[in-house]
């Protein structure tokens, strides 16, 4: 699957004169190279077995570096392919949406590479199991999204992305740390011998260390309060594209990283540490939904939300429990789902007002953009976890976790999370609706100006995957359920 957009990736080294010398024809060839992603990776899904979630499936495996252990190790069970199905899915979206809005500051084959590349290492992510090789992909996702706000974001650009690879680099040395703390206390470099040991063979002090050191490393990716200062700026000054995939996908690599990896290779750390990653949770939730209502920008608000919703997927994750961690990853694919679609409603606002204000912008947007102004209002519904749609079920089964976490986990402290994190959830209903009051309903602006243009064909088709995946997963969250309950058992060593 990662073979197809490396080798669209490196057509793009291809001289202009002799490959594509249109900016069109660009986008178009990577639009269908991400088509062909899309395609394998639903393929992937109609060839693996759903009786048998916990076992990792269509693996490729193969020395690499057979002198220090190393493998190219690659599979997917119930908890990465529903990632992976996401990530080629958002990849597609965005490059069928650059069809008719690319980015301004053209170099538009710098940028579908770049997008290639980032696809590459988020798939890499999502199917390694190689200790290192996981690593290697972790990283390779860092300079494609620096470049892409660097060189197509707004005014604050340099700023912004400065701050991402710094805070990113921070946390990618400390969790290098932690995975080879683990590594060589176990002997191996393969996540799936260490995932079924169950921390055997690591002493507890070891354990209570490398925890610490990938948690901060995956926090930073998460992100989770209060390493989450370089999300805002990196979020508003991204492109469109770099914002859709920036929190409907990169985002998902600090938590996945926490199941994935940290949780099942030290879990005697992980009961050490839990009490204080749900309380940097419950702060994260309720810091996010204050700093929301406090944003007059609407691309600024959208990620601070993100800061709020992710502490819901961390406080599931820190009950240690199978509920807990199975509303982790059903919030990280309602996320995804929902947040892309609002980034690309605020490019789209942008698009046709010239800015994301919401002071600026004034009232009135479902009289004079009734199309968008109605979709704008579903994703918001959706986001503040309205029952029927997909971020109903991660916050609420997030909430269950906590109310009963693990039997070891002091369950007065986590009770309290429970609460705050049900204070959380009131105040971004309250940060939502405040913003559609500001901008879809009441009377437009004086003067009102000529009307904006209609939603585009790539708009909506942009748009439309993304409404009827939030719409599935919420009414039927089984479909999902179903695909991670066997591994997060096999997790906590269950049957």
């Amino acid at each position: 699957m990662m073979a197809i957009p490396l080798f669209g990736a490196l057509a793009m080294l291809v001289p202009a004169d002799r490959f594509l010398r249109t900016g069109f024809a660009v986008r178009a060839f990577g639009t269908g190279v991400s088509a062909a992603t899309l395609l394998v990776a639903v393929s992937a899904l109609t060839a693996f077995d759903f009786g048998d979630t916990s076992r990792t499936q269509l693996q490729a495996n193969w020395a690499w570096a057979p002198a220090i252990g190393l493998r190219f190790h690659l599979g997917a069970d119930g908890i990465s392919l529903p990632l992976v199905v996401l990530t080629a899915l958002l990849t597609f979206l965005c490059f069928l949406y650059t069809l008719r809005h690319p980015p301004e500051g053209g170099m538009i084959r710098l940028l579908t590479a770049l997008l290639l590349v980032l696809e590459v290492g988020l798939i890499g992510t999502f199917t390694a199991l190689d200790l290192v090789l996981f690593f290697v992909f972790f990283e390779t996702v860092l300079i494609p999204m620096y470049v892409v706000i660097m060189l197509w974001g707004g005014a604050g650009r340099r700023a912004a992305a400065t701050k991402f690879i710094l805070y990113t680099l921070l946390g990618s040395g400390l969790l290098l740390a932690g995975m080879l703390l683990v590594a060589v206390n176990a002997g191996t470099l393969d996540m799936v011998q260490l995932a079924a040991r169950h921390g055997a063979g690591v002493s507890r002090g070891v354990q209570i260390t490398a925890f610490a050191l990938m948690g901060i490393g995956f926090a930073v990716k998460a992100p989770m309060w209060p390493l989450h200062t370089w999300l805002p700026d990196a979020h508003t000054e991204a492109p469109t594209v770099g914002s859709v995939l920036l929190a409907g996908v990169l985002l998902k690599m600090g938590t996945y990283g926490l199941v994935r990896v940290a949780l099942p290779l030290a879990p005697d750390g992980a009961q050490v540490w839990a009490p204080w990653l749900g309380l940097l949770a419950v702060i994260g939730i309720v810091y996010g939904a204050l700093a929301c209502l406090a944003q007059r920008d609407l691309k600024r608000m959208i990620a601070y939300s993100s800061v709020g919703h992710m502490g819901f997927v961390l406080l599931g994750i820190a009950s240690l429990t199978p509920v807990g961690v199975n509303a982790a990853l059903f919030g990280n694919i309602a996320h995804g789902l929902i947040t892309g679609l609002l980034f690309f409603l605020a490019g789209a606002v942008k698009d046709r007002w010239g800015s994301t204000d919401m002071d600026a912008l004034g009232g009135g947007m479902l009289g004079r953009a009734p199309r968008l102004a109605s979709v704008l209002t579903f994703a918001s519904v959706a986001s503040l976890g309205l029952p029927g749609l997909a971020g109903f079920w991660g916050e609420m089964l997030a909430m269950v976790g906590a109310y009963r976490p693990h039997a070891d986990l002091p369950r007065t402290a986590f009770v309290v999370f429970m609460a705050v994190a049900g204070i959380g959830a009131l105040l971004t209903a309250g940060y939502f609706l405040r913003m559609l009051a500001k901008i879809t309903h009441g009377p437009a602006p004086e003067p009102a100006g000529p009307a904006p243009a209609a939603v585009t064909a790539q708009e909506y088709a942009a748009w439309v995957p993304l409404i009827a995946l939030t719409l599935l997963v919420g009414l039927w969250p089984k479909t999902l359920l179903d695909v991670t309950a066997a591994p997060v058992r096999a997790l906590f060593g269950g049957g």
